[in-house]
């Protein structure tokens, strides 16, 4: 069996990505609400249920949603983070719930990032 190139491990990763961030399943996509102490505290709660009215007004069910601990970045609390099929995951920052709504029509509906909440697109990884 031949070695393994970094080439082929970053290759393998791409392929991963898809099951890891969308999971299986007919999802387009996933919304993260980051709901540490931290951002329960500056208002996480109300970000979620915002985000969630509107994929009920809608009757959605294409759309996954889930929450994570702190972020590390309290400062720019309430924190989600959305992740659409075949782009880059998005974190917003210094949510309202009218922030919320404005992101999930352009952004979830739309396909267009809302850049002015935007605080970082892409993963996090070392190396």
């Amino acid at each position: 069996m031949a070695k393994l190139t970094i080439d082929d491990l970053k290759k393998m990763r791409e392929s991963a990505k898809k099951n890891i961030y969308l999971r299986e399943g007919n999802f387009r996509g996933k919304v993260t609400v980051h709901m540490g102490t931290c951002g329960i505290a500056a208002g996480a709660r109300e970000i979620m249920s915002s985000f969630l009215d509107e994929v009920e007004r809608r009757k959605l069910t294409d759309i996954m949603f889930t929450t994570t601990g702190c972020a590390g970045l309290c400062s720019e609390e309430p924190i989600a983070t959305i992740e659409m099929e075949g782009s880059a995951p998005v974190k917003y920052c210094k949510l309202t719930s009218e922030k919320a709504k404005k992101i999930f029509n352009e952004h979830i509906i739309g396909g267009s990032v809302v850049k002015d909440f935007v605080l970082g697109i892409g993963s996090e990884r070392v190396g």
